[in-house]
């Protein structure tokens, strides 16, 4: 009965974990919403929720003898589930990327929507599975040619393993930028629709700051009203039996190649 999106950019810092978090936020007004920090690597959502002091997080549930139960690492913040991820490097280092399909097998029972933030870079299995565990991908970006092609790749990526684009995101929009002309070539390379566009905010920092979504921190900033349209442009379709979508995702491939 679940949707699994992954919140996905060719590179870092266009804005996934504020997209993530936002989006989530947007649509836990209609549905029963999970956010996992799948960046495991360089992970930050524990950051943006007030989590920086969780006790457990999934790393904790990627290892081969973990004593904690999925639920331990299931945080209420905010209307929304959230399963944040460490920043140690050396429980990155112990975390085995492929029991991620088990976490997001387990969560799914209880969810109607997951969103997986990803990490910017294809360059490891670690990276690569949240996009091929996904039914879709939110593709965010800057509205800039080199930041489209970087989507591109992504969008390439995850089309090999079966994952189709659900919309296309431009975050962190200057005022001078030509939203419009970048967005006629995203329609023309993307498979779904452009879903917003986010514009450059100081709230966002100031959320961070605080340990807050930004729809928290700022929920009448233009921002967070850009990240709304988003959701309700998200053709979100959950549905199918609990256990034949949980059977799913424990029998996901995990990549070879990256």
């Amino acid at each position: 009965m679940v949707e699994a999106f992954a919140v996905a950019s060719g590179k870092g810092g266009t804005g996934k974990t504020t997209s993530t978090l936002a989006l989530g936020m947007a649509l836990a007004e209609r549905y029963d919403v999970t956010v996992i920090d799948a960046d495991t690597g360089m992970a930050n959502m524990l950051f943006h929720t007030g989590l920086d002091d969780a006790d457990v997080t999934l790393h904790d549930l990627l290892v081969a003898d973990r004593d904690a139960a999925v639920g331990d690492a299931v945080y209420d913040r905010f209307g929304l589930s959230v399963v944040p991820c460490g920043t140690s490097l050396d429980a990155f280092e112990a975390a085995e990327p492929a029991r991620l399909r088990e976490v997001v097998a387990e969560l799914a029972a209880d969810t109607d929507v997951l969103l997986l933030d990803s990490p910017a870079a294809l360059g490891s299995k670690s990276a690569v599975l949240p996009v091929v565990l996904a039914d879709r991908v939110v593709v965010v970006l800057q509205p800039t040619v080199p930041s489209l092609s970087d989507g591109l790749k992504v969008q390439e990526y995850a089309r090999s393993y079966g994952t189709e684009t659900a919309g296309v995101l431009f975050n962190r929009v200057r005022p001078d930028a030509d939203v419009e002309q970048v967005s006629e070539q995203a329609a023309r390379y993307f498979g779904g629709t452009t879903l917003s566009a986010v514009p450059e905010s100081d709230a966002v920092r100031a959320a961070r700051r605080e340990g807050k979504p930004l729809l928290a921190h700022a929920p009448e900033d233009p921002a967070a009203d850009a990240f709304r349209d988003a959701a309700e442009s998200l053709d979100v379709r959950p549905g199918g039996d609990a256990a034949g979508v949980a059977d799913r995702f424990r029998s996901a491939v995990v990549p070879d190649r990256v």
